[in-house]
């Protein structure tokens, strides 16, 4: 073959390779368009438009009970100092309150599930305290305790706990019998293995129950401090509906479930990180 061939050759080859690559990336492109979730932003743009007809109907009446969409984002925009500093107060309430919960309960409930007569004095109580709402304890902590910070984080440790507790107790009694056995004759003590099979083994359940905990966490928060906090989500949420400054309020409202959604996102993440053999 002589010189010319070769050379269109090479640039004919080299325009397919161009070409099949422009058409990789096009189809990649294509199919993370395809594969993108509509819904969820579908669902927000029809809630949205639902909003603003029906503010728009109860426009010039007064002082609307739902403001515009427009007038709730200039309002929270003019409260996000205000907003931050009660996210930290209602922050210091959440994180010991859900902490403690979170190491108390999965401890127990590691315990109780191996073993046999911690699990018979615990599991009866489990049943016949943890279906009480917890808003029922919040005025009488409020009064027991000597200040709202300390009644407040128990309320939310309350919550937490026996959605942690019990999730923690049903991921150690689904452990495999074998598994105790292979850890027997690898001759490891109780707390060893507990530490290394039935912890391990256990968190799809513990992370199941401390979503479920952190969302009760959220909630009981809130309630808390509708009664009598200074600062903190719920009582910026009560503050102004006691004034009725209703642009306030629901940009507080929506502000509270973004920073929960936010905090529930985060545990997500921590859980697919963990479980990484479950992708």
């Amino acid at each position: 073959m002589n010189a010319p061939a070769k050379a269109l050759d090479h640039f004919v080859g080299k325009a397919s390779l161009a070409a099949v690559d422009r058409v990789l990336r096009l189809s990649s492109r294509w199919r993370a368009l395809a594969s993108f979730a509509w819904e969820p932003w579908l669902l927000a743009a029809w809630l949205l438009a639902a909003w603003q007809a029906i503010a728009s109907l109860l426009e010039g009446r007064g002082n609307s009970l739902l403001p515009p969409p427009a007038v709730v984002l200039n309002a929270l925009w003019a409260s996000l100092p205000e907003l931050g500093w009660g996210t930290l107060s209602s922050f210091l309430i959440l994180a010991p309150g859900f902490g403690a919960a979170v190491v108390l309960g999965v401890t127990l409930g590691l315990l109780a599930g191996t073993t046999p007569r911690l699990g018979r004095a615990l599991f009866p109580l489990a049943k016949v305290a943890a279906p009480v709402p917890p808003t029922v304890y919040i005025p009488y902590a409020i009064a027991v305790l000597p200040t709202f910070h300390l009644s407040a984080t128990l309320v939310v440790f309350v919550g937490a706990f026996w959605p942690v507790f019990q999730n923690a107790a049903a991921g150690a009694l689904a452990v495999e019998g074998r598994h105790r056995d292979n850890a027997r004759v690898l001759g490891f003590g109780h707390f060893e293995y507990l530490r290394k099979v039935v912890f391990p083994a256990s968190l799809p359940h513990i992370f199941s129950g401390m979503a479920v905990g952190l969302g009760f966490a959220f909630i009981l928060l809130t309630v808390a401090e509708l009664f009598g906090a200074n600062a903190g989500l719920g009582r910026f949420v009560q503050y102004y509906a006691d004034f009725a400054d209703y642009p306030r309020m629901v940009a507080g409202i929506l502000y509270t479930g973004a920073i929960t959604w936010a905090a529930m996102t985060l545990l997500d993440r921590l859980r697919h990180r963990a479980l990484f053999w479950l992708r």
